[in-house]
């Protein structure tokens, strides 16, 4: 039938579901008509490969189980039977929790998901329409077309990420693409080149853009208050609990929830994370009832996750939670012809703040900035131009100017200790800092608690609780 323009609309490709239990089969097929979805079953992976090999399907579920002899043996060569013939179609595993390991292992061959049984309805239908979503994606990918910046503001609101580099262009593309599915985004790159800004324009331009974008910055949040600060707590779950506490996840129900510093989570308190993530089910702190949560996960951090995964320092399961997208932000350095552009957006916000109307940069300081190191990215950047704003007192900065500010920079990290000195301001977080002079006042006093917390201005108490936040060993 021809819609109101005439055109005859494609015909959406069913779904290929495969499960040796005709009632999970009947139960997954009646699942996805009453969504639209169009779906085809088959009992055994030789059923399965003959369907994909005669007939186009959208993508597959498929559980990893066939017997109880096979382990998973059986799935796992099925996956990769279809992912050898249809290398671009999504397939979407179901495997019970006890076997997570195997499920990673088939997202290492090429699964794009796995989902848990015992599964709820949501939690395959939010999968089907990320994988569908992923998949579109995919195909709609500009390819032999050159991108434009103009191009891309007209289709999509990136207001706070400014830059006309190829790279970045091109970075920016896939975050426009991505941001219509609920696929998990892990955001990796130096500390200081807008992991949060990326969040939030993967927000503002989803589906979920009208509710809450909800912000954690887990490096600061200690193993102990983990459960109550993402899940909240009931009055009285302890002694600090006088009334009733929303968490985290709660607030951001049907929205984001953006989980930066995620390297920094503690082994304990990834096995929680990991099972609200698998399941989008949690419980409150004190009380025995679980709770569904509907939420996009996008996190950051500038930590190499796969490296920490190899020395068993962050769980592997997590990883292809968080990660089913990622998006990897150039330093400032490797896209210097936008620093022109950057630094005249800080001008232009400065003006604002400290009513200065006519601030400009003169040619010569801008070349010069393109060429320093940025240690510190755009953060850096912002930085120096508002301090050397201050200094200056002149509406047009020279080179000289920034000069000055670095300069007093690096004079004031060479104050003392010059062999163990801080990267100029701008290049650490508050937290790294001051987890680099906890770390620095046990070297200086031997490991003494006391003298430490005295050198640091802090009770024994509270010098502990930061060696839980940071985890540090004394």
């Amino acid at each position: 039938m021809a819609d109101r323009t005439g055109k005859i609309p494609e015909p959406i490709l069913p779904i290929l579901i495969v499960d040796d239990d005709p009632s999970v089969t009947t139960s997954l097929a009646l699942l996805l008509k009453q969504a639209g979805y169009p779906s085809q079953t088959a009992a055994s992976p030789a059923e399965a490969l003959k369907f994909v090999e005669s007939v186009q399907f959208a993508m597959v579920l498929q559980d990893l189980n066939f017997s109880r002899q096979t382990a998973g043996e059986e799935g796992m060569q099925l996956l990769k039977a279809i992912k050898l013939r249809k290398p671009q179609m999504p397939v979407v595993l179901i495997t019970a929790w006890g076997s997570i390991e195997l499920a990673v292992q088939g997202v290492r061959a090429g699964a794009s998901d796995f989902i848990t049984k015992p599964w709820t309805h949501q939690q395959i239908l939010q999968a089907v329409r990320t994988a569908l979503g992923l998949a579109e994606a995919h195909s709609s990918k500009t390819a032999n077309k050159t991108l434009t910046r103009e191009g891309l503001d007209a289709r999509y609101d990136f207001r706070d990420l400014a830059g006309g580099d190829p790279k970045f262009l091109r970075l920016l593309e896939l975050i426009g693409r991505i941001a219509a599915t609920d696929a998990s985004v892990l955001i990796t790159g130096e500390s200081g080149t807008g992991k949060e800004l990326i969040a939030d324009a993967i927000h503002r331009n989803s589906h979920r853009r009208a509710a809450p974008l909800v912000k954690v910055n887990l490096g600061g949040i200690p193993a102990t208050l983990f459960e109550s600060e993402m899940f909240g707590h009931v009055r009285g779950a302890f002694t600090d609990a006088k009334q009733d506490r929303k968490g985290r996840f709660e607030t951001a129900n049907g929205g984001t929830i953006f989980l930066d510093e995620i390297g920094d989570l503690d082994p304990g308190s990834q096995v929680k994370l990991l099972r609200v993530l698998q399941d989008r089910t949690y419980e409150v702190l004190g009380s025995s009832q679980t709770r569904t949560v509907d939420v996009r996960v996008v996190s950051a951090t500038n930590r190499n996750l796969p490296e920490m995964v190899a020395h068993g320092q962050f769980r592997e399961d997590l990883l292809y939670r968080l990660n089913l997208i990622a998006i990897h932000l150039p330093s400032l350095r490797e896209r210097p012809d936008d620093i022109p552009l950057i630094a005249g957006r800080f001008l232009e916000n400065l003006a604002k703040v400290y009513r200065r109307a006519d601030l400009t940069i003169s040619g010569a300081a801008l070349r010069w900035l393109q060429i320093q190191p940025w240690p510190g990215n755009v953060r850096q950047l912002r930085h120096v131009i508002e301090r050397a704003l201050l200094i200056s007192g002149n509406d047009r900065l020279e080179k000289e100017d920034f000069e000055m500010t670095m300069a007093m920079d690096a004079r004031a990290d060479s104050r003392e200790d010059s062999q163990e000195v801080l990267p100029q301001v701008g290049a650490m977080t508050l937290d790294e800092i001051e987890k680099a002079m906890i770390l620095k006042a046990l070297k200086h006093h031997d490991g003494n608690i006391s003298k430490v917390a005295d050198a640091l201005g802090l009770s024994r108490a509270a010098l502990y609780r930061r060696f839980e936040k940071f985890g540090i060993k004394s």
